[in-house]
């Protein structure tokens, strides 16, 4: 079977669905992707991505405020108090994007200590986000003792280098559909270099669509199409990438 280690069901258009979460999740289960986990990008709509998701058994939950949804200061003890239920198993996302937002550089920093604080305290690993921050982010990993819960840097895109480097702090590196992208041809080097204990694999749906999906919206059903790529540039086979991927990702969030 396929895990999806990083969706936004909230987030679907559900129009193409017939305004039924029931049916990507039965497209999912017609891949063979049999779990998945919903990551929360904002406190506020935390609430609301519980209620949609509370039905299925077969979907664990983040908790935490993408680096790209910060208006205010992130509110620790909001943080705790939300991430503190038993259906979460991550805090985050978390991280850094310098990419879009360089203008709020300290807001970023500021929340993501938060968030590895919390972690710390809930002994839950960390769903990280990085763009243009890699020295940022690697510092505040280690300055705040993020080692101490792992997690995973997810929808990678940077260089072997900043992967080594977390891989060596207990992190996992997470591939979405942008490695079957023409131009990522770099990303696939990374792919091919992550060792087999420390690979997940993810849709980032809605977003990301995957070759030959390109330009529609992402599902979990898609994520085969990861593995697909991962098969080819590892010299794996698709079974071997999703039991590899699967061990992996009910090691990390200590799921059956």
């Amino acid at each position: 079977m396929f895990i999806d280690s990083h969706c936004h069901l909230d987030r679907l258009d559900l129009a193409e669905f017939d305004n039924n979460l029931d049916n990507v999740m039965q497209q999912a289960k017609a891949a063979n992707v049999e779990q998945m986990l919903c990551v929360s990008v904002t406190l506020k709509e935390f609430p609301s991505m519980v209620e949609k998701t509370r039905n299925y058994d077969n979907v664990n939950l983040s908790c935490g405020v993408h680096p790209l949804n910060q208006d205010d200061l992130v509110d620790e003890q909001e943080l705790l108090t939300l991430a503190d239920n038993d259906k979460v198993v991550a805090v985050g996302e978390t991280g850094l994007d310098y990419f879009y937002a360089p203008e709020t550089q300290e807001v970023q920093r500021d929340a993501f200590r938060k968030h590895i604080r919390v972690a710390k305290q809930l002994n839950k690993p960390i769903i990280i986000h990085t763009r243009d921050a890699q020295e940022d982010t690697l510092n505040i990993m280690r300055e705040e003792g993020a080692e101490e819960v792992g997690g995973v840097l997810h929808c990678f895109t940077e260089s072997w280098e900043m992967a080594e480097q977390a891989i060596a702090m207990g992190f996992y590196i997470s591939f979405s559909g942008i490695v079957t992208f023409k131009n990522a041809k770099a990303l696939r080097h990374v792919a091919h270099l992550v060792p087999n204990d420390k690979f997940l694999i993810e849709t980032d749906s809605p977003y990301l669509a995957p070759v030959p999906h390109r330009g529609k919206q992402n599902q979990p059903a898609y994520v085969v199409e990861v593995a697909k790529m991962l098969a080819d540039v590892r010299g794996q086979t698709v079974e071997e990438i999703a039991q590899l991927s699967t061990e992996n990702y009910k090691r990390l969030f200590k799921v059956n």
